[in-house]
Parts: C-alpha cells; sequence; structure tokens
C-alpha cells in the first residue's frame, strides 16, 4: 500500500488511499499519510477528491487523545457498485456488490443443464432485474465480471446424452462478446473457480494466507492459486485447474479426473438414481442418515482423491494451506473436509509440508463475488500499468 510523492502519478496514489483504507478500515488521515508513506498534504488532497466523489465517507470524531481531535475516513458503500454474473453448469447467478464489497441484491436461475438458448436470454433478464433493484444507483456502476467454466461445452457426457448435444453449442459461441453486446457497461471475464479464489483473497482467508490452493465442490470440482498474495491465472487463465488432474482408476491404462471423482455430480447421480432429488446435495437435509447409502461412499472416494491431488500440489508448490469452499451443503463440506484430513494423514509425504487444510469463508456465492469483485479492482485498486504504459518512447501517467 505505498503511494509516490513524484509528480504524474494522481490516479494510483487515490487507488493506494482507497485500498489502505479496504484494508485498515475507517483511518484518520494522519495514520493513512504513515501508512502509504505519502505526504500529508497529498493526502489531504486525496481525500478532499474522494470525498467529493461520494468514495469516502467522514466518521465521527475520535476525542480524548493527545492534540486535536481526528476524524476516521472509511469507504463510502454507496459509492460505487459492480455486477457479478455466474454462468455455471446447474444455474445462472447476477449479484450487485457495493464499494466495500458486500453483497446487495442477488438473482438466480436453475436449469437441469446450460443450454445456450435458455441462458443468453436470462442474462438479460438478470441484469435487467438487478437495474431495476439498484434503480438510480445503477449510474454508479462501474462494470460487470462475468465468470464461467472456461470449457462450458466440456464434460457434457457426463450431465446426459441430451445435454451433451447442446452443450456442444458453447464451444462456438463467445460469450463475453454476447453479454458485452447487452451492456454499455465494461464487461470482464475469469474463470468460475479463478473468480471464486479472488473472492476468497480479498473477502476471505486470504487477507492472511499468502501461498494456497484454492477448491471449489460444486457440480465439478475446480480450483484458483494464490501465490505471494496475487492470483495466478497462467498463460491460459487455468491455472490451479485440479478437476482435470488425471488419477489412475480400473483398468490399466485406464484414467479418470478428478472432476469425474470428488464433483458434487456423483452424488447427485447416485441420488437421481434412487428417486431423490439430486438439489439435496446443496441442502442441510442432505447429513440426515437416511441419505448415508450415498453420501458415505462418494465422501469416502472424494476425500481419497482429494488428499492425492492435495499432496500432489504440494509437492510442487510448497503451499502455506489449501482452502475449501463449495456450493454444497454446509455440513457436507464440512464432512468431506474431515474425511480428506483424514485420508492425508495416510498419504505418504517424506520430503514434503503438507499444507493446512482451511474452511472457506465466502460460501456458494463465491464465483459470482468474484466476478462483481473484477470491474471494482480494475477501477479502484493500485495497478503499475496504469503509469508504466509506454508510447512511442513517452511514458503516460
Amino acid at each position: 500500500m505505498r503511494g509516490s510523492n513524484h509528480n504524474g502519478m494522481r490516479q494510483f496514489n487515490e487507488r493506494t488511499v482507497l485500498r489502505a483504507i479496504r484494508h485498515a478500515g475507517a483511518i484518520p488521515k494522519a495514520d493513512l499519510a504513515r501508512l502509504t508513506q505519502l505526504s500529508t498534504q497529498t493526502v489531504s488532497i486525496i481525500v478532499n477528491r474522494l470525498l467529493e466523489d461520494g468514495l469516502l465517507l467522514k466518521q465521527d470524531r475520535i476525542r480524548g487523545k493527545i492534540g486535536q481531535p481526528s476524524i476516521p475516513l472509511s469507504l463510502n458503500p454507496d459509492g460505487a457498485y459492480s455486477i457479478g454474473l455466474q454462468v455455471g453448469r446447474r444455474n445462472l447467478e447476477v449479484v450487485v456488490v457495493d464499494f466495500v464489497g458486500q453483497v446487495r441484491h442477488s438473482w438466480q436461475h436453475a436449469y437441469p443443464y446450460p443450454s445456450p438458448a435458455e441462458v443468453i436470454p436470462k442474462i438479460q433478464e438478470g441484469l435487467q432485474t438487478m437495474q431495476s433493484a439498484l434503480g438510480e444507483a445503477w449510474s454508479r456502476c462501474v462494470g460487470i465480471g462475468l465468470s464461467a467454466p472456461l470449457a462450458l461445452h466440456a464434460w457434457g457426457d457426463l450431465m446426459g446424452p441430451e445435454a451433451s448435444e447442446v452443450m456442444a453449442a458453447w464451444e462456438n459461441l463467445d460469450l463475453l462478446q454476447r453479454v458485452q453486446d447487452m451492456t454499455p457497461l465494461p464487461v470482464e471475464f475469469a474463470k468460475d473457480t479463478t473468480a471464486a479464489c479472488v473472492a476468497e483473497l480479498v473477502q476471505g482467508r486470504g487477507r492472511d494466507v499468502p501461498h494456497f490452493l484454492y477448491v471449489f465442490v460444486g457440480t465439478f470440482i475446480g480450483g484458483g492459486l494464490v501465490l505471494d498474495g496475487h492470483i495466478v491465472n497462467g498463460p491460459r487463465g487455468n491455472a490451479g485447474a485440479i478437476g482435470s488432474m488425471p488419477f489412475a482408476h480400473g483398468q490399466p491404462h485406464s484414467t479418470r479426473q478428478l472432476l469425474e471423482l470428488a464433483s458434487g455430480w456423483q452424488l447427485e447421480q447416485s441420488l437421481m438414481a434412487a428417486g431423490l432429488d439430486p438439489l439435496l446435495v446443496g441442502q442441510d437435509e442432505i447429513m440426515n442418515s437416511a441419505y448415508d447409502s450415498h453420501t458415505q461412499p462418494w465422501l469416502a472416494q472424494a476425500a481419497n482423491r482429494l488428499a492425492l491431488a492435495i499432496t500432489s500440489a504440494a509437492a510442487l508448490l510448497d503451499l502455506n494451506a489449501v482452502i475449501m469452499d463449495g456450493s454444497i451443503a454446509p455440513g457436507l463440506l464440512q464432512a468431506l473436509m474431515a474425511r480428506t484430513q483424514a485420508e492425508l494423514t495416510q498419504v505418504r509425504s517424506e520430503g514434503l509440508h503438507l499444507p493446512e487444510l482451511l474452511a472457506g469463508r465466502v460460501g456458494s456465492m463465491a464465483r459470482a463475488l468474484g466476478g462483481a469483485l473484477l470491474p471494482l479492482h480494475a477501477q479502484f485498486f493500485p495497478d503499475k500499468d496504469i503509469f508504466l504504459k509506454q508510447d512511442a518512447g513517452t511514458l503516460v501517467t
């Protein structure tokens, strides 16, 4: 959160001040100057500008200390809004997030599998619903963060023959462009599990854990990666894709991927085969003993494969922790974590530091929330590219 007192870095310094307040909470100008290493005069100018723009609020004076009473400054929750749009394999979710990252409004639409003919119109409906919910405040929306699986057309065969044929249409459909055509707001894209990882990094345990593998257990399992406190995307935006990890299975030379062995989808299929509602996977009722014949085999298989995946990741990345979250029922997620921890004690790990297994703090809305945080980050977080972009040898500031 260090700023610069050199000329020509106004926007960077403004973002540095906003980020400092976001992390520290309500803070007086004098403390803000020390934290950002900006001069008191520079901080005063920036604060006045941000107050005028409606991005900051003055809190009550702090009295009873030596010297003049100080006035803490905090972010104005209504200073800006952002939209999170999550296209998943079981549902569509749209949320409105305020300037401090809290969800103000949400809207969902469920489906058995994502058909473009159904999903695209529903995206338009969801955006219109959020615009109506915000009313005049819509003018303070800074953008839309779109999150979806990188290969939405893939693994359709796991969801049935009809799903496979319909989902194949996603391969040649530019979802980002289709959404951008619906709105004048800028639209940014991130892989769904990377977006969830962003939410955990900014709003959850990521504040305290600098190196972690993020695991999200939903219809399909997936992940994200944080090293040195930064999201690692990879050259194709697919870093942390643990769902695609292969495992030996059955006959020699036969392999299956982690998402085929440790996803909520397998438990859904077991419930459906017994004539039960697959949506139980996301409900507390799934932990009733009446469903043990379905949950216990799934937990045993999923935990075993997860333990192997975590150990492999630790061998490559020397992680502090693995943070696990998901859209499955909280009790089921806790049971999966407990079984995975037990399985980790049985895996050979000589020469490795096994990471701590931690529960995520964001929950099932992580993918949509993470998407919504992307435009806020782009607009209001420090970014060295703001003042390091060069055009024909000239420094752009």
